[in-house]
């Protein structure tokens, strides 16, 4: 081989060396630099969690709950208030997609149209749980959910509802023989929500052991304070239209309500707001809500309640449990549900603790 041609191979063969450890020295630091960020992701897991709003003192305190718990286990929250409207969920929810957060959580307004972004969000590769509500979507979009047992909590309302009718022997306490039909007015919370479903649904399998218990009204009042005042003046504006209002009960086309079913003490609070504004007395009515604020618990032990399910809203510690499990790769149970007592008009008031909401 001539010298300049060996020359010219010595130098062709030096630049290929040099490029070879040049590429490997940016592909090491790569890596590197790749593990130094996937160890400073995994110091802090980032949870994004979409809640439906804050409508009653109940939703505040779980909201909070999530918070507290979040900066006691390091997770880092990006959270969204949706307002009551699913379609800021959805753009939550997709914003959490962009950011790549490692898990989503969210309280979904009603149970139809989330399939699409949960199949957004598995082909992200980022795990979802439901928390408080349930929804209609095929089971693998989503790891798990996390909440009340709606459909416990409405036969529990009932279970004790058939059980002081059998002990009073009348319709309301009053020493009425109850073998006439003892009318139910039911307060249902927001529609298409599955928590209405399963507290109507858990309610009714029970009061249909006993023939006399009949809903003759229930109407939407959407959780709401306000809303709950709103149907409660409308009942006694409309006795007071048709001539035939009486201050000793609430009534319905005339039928004497025996017995008020609410699926949240928002709207068992503004049934109560209206009864006081125009003076009705519910001395003789049953009155049974479910959540258990401190305000409720209040009116149950002044005798304005007969009986408080609780919904626990205090689900951060067991949300951030979840959350870390499926961080580290494992499954987690399909449900979970909380813990729940009742409260009734026969405890010992003096062992009640503060709600804290």
């Amino acid at each position: 081989m001539k010298p300049k041609a060996r020359i010219l191979v010595i130098i062709i063969s030096a630049l290929i060396i040099a490029a070879l450890l040049s590429f490997i020295f940016i592909r090491a630091g790569k890596k590197a630099s790749t593990e130094k960020k996937t160890s400073q992701n995994h110091e802090k897991l980032i949870l994004g969690f979409s809640q439906i709003g804050s409508e009653s003192a109940w939703r505040t305190r779980n909201t909070a709950s999530i918070f507290e718990a979040a900066a006691e286990n390091n997770i880092q929250i990006l959270f969204d208030d949706a307002q009551q409207k699913q379609e800021n969920q959805l753009k939550a929810i997709r914003s959490f997609i962009v950011y790549q957060v490692d898990v989503i959580a969210f309280v979904p307004i009603v149970e139809d149209g989330w399939d699409n972004v949960l199949q957004e969000a598995r082909d992200a590769g980022i795990p979802v749980i439901l928390v408080d509500r349930q929804i209609n979507a095929d089971s693998s979009l989503y790891a798990g959910f996390l909440g009340e047992n709606g459909l416990e909590e409405g036969r529990k309302a009932a279970r004790f509802l058939l059980e002081k009718i059998q002990a009073d022997g009348s319709t309301a306490g009053n020493g009425e023989r109850a073998d006439r039909t003892i009318n139910i007015l039911e307060l249902s919370g927001t529609e298409n929500s599955s928590v209405v479903r399963e507290r109507a649904k858990g309610f009714r399998e029970v009061i249909e052991k006993d023939s006399r218990l009949q809903i003759i009204h229930s109407e939407d009042g959407d959780f709401l304070r306000s809303r709950g005042q709103e149907i409660t003046e409308g009942l006694i504006q409309k006795a007071r239209d048709n001539g035939n209002f009486k201050n000793d009960a609430l009534y319905f086309e005339g039928q004497k309500i025996d017995v008020v079913y609410s699926h949240n003490d928002s709207m068992t609070l503004g049934l109560l707001d209206s009864i006081g504004n125009y003076g009705v007395s519910t001395s003789e009515t049953i009155i049974i809500s479910i959540d258990a604020e401190q305000k409720c618990i209040d009116a149950l032990t002044q005798g304005k309640l007969n009986c408080v399910v609780e919904c626990n809203p205090n689900l951060g510690p067991m949300l951030m449990h979840l959350v870390e499990q499926i961080a580290q790769g494992k499954t987690i149970p399909r449900i979970t549900y909380i813990e729940e007592k009742v409260f009734t008009e026969d405890d010992d008031f003096s062992l009640y603790e503060p709600r804290g909401y």
